[in-house]
């Protein structure tokens, strides 16, 4: 199968563009720069040079179009739209990626009860409408002519992610503490890299045209995490005010730190058959790229 991923340089775009490569797709990855272009050449990936608004084009020559770039969202938005419009009667799949922060509640660091399936009702975060206005967008595209799914995975972890736990080990390194926000019952539900990758590969092959799959293995509080690492590096941890915690982790960090973000998978277990393999993302404690700089 003929794959373009945009996004191909990012955390989970290259994931995905390695495992589909891996899996014998013919996989061609938007790069931005020479050098990147470089690197996916170098994974076996064909580098495809331009942005996203040259993109269109690219995606009629495809059998799948993933999206897994991050740009603002109006421009996300007119990508979207303008490859959807190239794309309608082609037969062809359109794979949005989406995350949970569409579902996040600002507690502060408190615990929320609220935990949402894939079609459960919400209200949505603010900062995040215009990505939820782009997931029913990429649904209501779906007709006979053109197959559209939406990967919404939780707090996505693996090797070389920038994710709650090597923000708190940041915060280490900054304050000599393992700071969390309030009490730090707070959760964001988490999916391995490997695990989304997987799920990806499943809703491509056998994925409802218009449906949503959530992806997500499991929970930590932050609090936890903290504790986890103030046992590896031996130092205290820390209790923080919202804005004390946007003096360590900037004023959006902070945020994330502080909210909650609780997901569950029902519909991509079910009618896929996924079920993670990476369940636990305290296992990530302890190495050596999270305690560089400590």
């Amino acid at each position: 199968m003929k794959v373009l991923i945009l996004g191909a340089t990012g955390f989970v775009g290259n994931g995905l563009a390695r495992h589909l490569t891996a899996q014998g797709h013919h996989v061609t990855g938007l790069a931005r720069t020479a050098e990147a272009a470089e690197a996916l050449a170098a994974q076996g990936i064909t580098p495809l040079l331009g942005d996203l608004t040259t993109s269109r084009a690219a995606a009629a020559a495809a059998d799948t179009v993933i999206y897994a770039a991050q740009p603002d969202p109006r421009t996300e938005e007119e990508v979207v739209a303008g490859i959807l419009d190239a794309l309608a009667g082609s037969g062809k799949t359109f794979v949005f990626t989406s995350g949970t922060g569409v579902l996040m509640q600002r507690t502060a660091g408190a615990w929320s009860e609220d935990c949402f399936a894939e079609d459960d009702p919400f209200t949505v975060e603010p900062l995040a409408a215009g990505r939820l206005a782009v997931e029913n967008l990429v649904r209501a595209a779906n007709t006979a002519g053109l197959r559209t799914i939406v990967v919404r995975p939780g707090l996505i972890w693996g090797p070389g992610d920038h994710g709650h736990v090597s923000m708190i080990y940041r915060a280490a390194a900054r304050t000599g503490a393992a700071c969390y926000v309030g009490e730090g019952l707070n959760t964001y539900s988490h999916v391995h890299l490997d695990d989304v990758t997987r799920l990806f590969t499943l809703a491509m092959a056998n994925g409802t045209g218009g449906a949503l799959y959530h992806a997500v293995a499991g929970e930590v509080p932050n609090r936890w995490i903290a504790e986890a690492v103030a046992r590896d590096l031996g130092c205290p941890t820390r209790s923080l005010t919202p804005d004390e915690a946007a003096t360590v982790w900037g004023e959006f960090d902070a945020l994330l730190l502080g909210a909650s973000s609780r997901s569950r998978a029902p519909r991509s277990r079910q009618e896929l058959g996924w079920t993670p393999r990476h369940t636990d993302m305290l296992t990530m404690i302890g190495e050596p790229r999270l305690r560089q700089g400590v």
